[in-house]
């Protein structure tokens, strides 16, 4: 009992410590508890699909010559586009086009929630192995996940409060290939291991700094977009109706 516990203890909390931290950041117009929550059970259940598919990607992996080639498919292929296209699936299909799905940063936390929601999930199969996986996955792999799919929010927020949907489809393709390009390059460093195990680090530094940037950015213009005299005299968390549909 006592490890299951500790299992399930320690496989949630870094996804409950980051999700708390993003909710906060849009504590100015947060999004509804129930749509929060939706993402990260929607997330928790993607581990099925990945599973599923992940095992018929893998296949080719032992087919490939050398390591590097070996390492960047599995990094690449099989890792980094299989979840990141699930994440992007099920924002596009459940979030993408709700109402409450009105600002910039909206896009980072639907974004980040539904891939902690993985990621708890993760931790869950890789804690089954040894619980020592949970303490390094909780400072390594949980925020990765979470700065990917984040920066792939940020870039769904900018495509929701387009007017020109052609425009919008490429911004959508950009955070996707974003994401990617992040988690298969931290996931290619680590697969290759030794000194270059190290790069996985620094991947995992710039994109958590890159989107603290997006955080900032899609706040203040979010600020601007709902005027913020007029949120001044308002309840915290009550939106305003209306307002501009193209990001410039």
């Amino acid at each position: 009992m006592l490890d299951f516990v500790i299992l399930i203890g320690g496989a949630a909390l870094p996804s409950l410590a980051l999700a708390l931290w993003i909710y906060r950041r849009d504590r100015a117009r947060p999004e509804p508890l129930s749509l929060v929550g939706r993402a990260l059970v929607l997330g928790f259940l993607s581990t099925i699909p990945t599973i599923i598919f992940g095992l018929l990607l893998d296949l080719p992996t032992s087919w490939l010559p050398g390591t590097v080639a070996r390492a960047a498919w599995s990094a690449f292929i099989a890792a980094a586009l299989l979840e990141e296209s699930i994440k992007y699936f099920i924002i596009k299909r459940f979030f993408y086009r709700l109402p409450a799905f009105d600002e910039t940063l909206d896009g980072i936390v639907y974004a980040v929630m539904v891939s902690l929601g993985f990621a708890f999930a993760e931790n869950i199969l890789y804690g089954l192995g040894s619980h020592g996986w949970l303490l390094l996955r909780a400072f390594t792999a949980v925020p990765l996940h979470a700065a990917a799919a984040g920066i792939m929010g940020h870039w769904f927020g900018r495509a929701r409060l387009q007017a020109d949907q052609a425009v919008a489809g490429r911004l959508l393709r950009r955070g996707w290939l974003l994401a990617v390009l992040v988690h298969g390059a931290y996931d290619f460093c680590l697969m290759l291991g030794g000194g270059l195990a190290l790069g996985a680090l620094l991947v995992l530094l710039v994109s958590l700094v890159h989107l603290l940037g997006l955080i900032r950015q899609a706040c203040a213009y979010d600020d601007r977009l709902t005027g913020t005299q007029a949120d001044a005299g308002r309840p915290e968390g009550e939106r305003l109706a209306g307002g501009p549909t193209i990001f410039f």
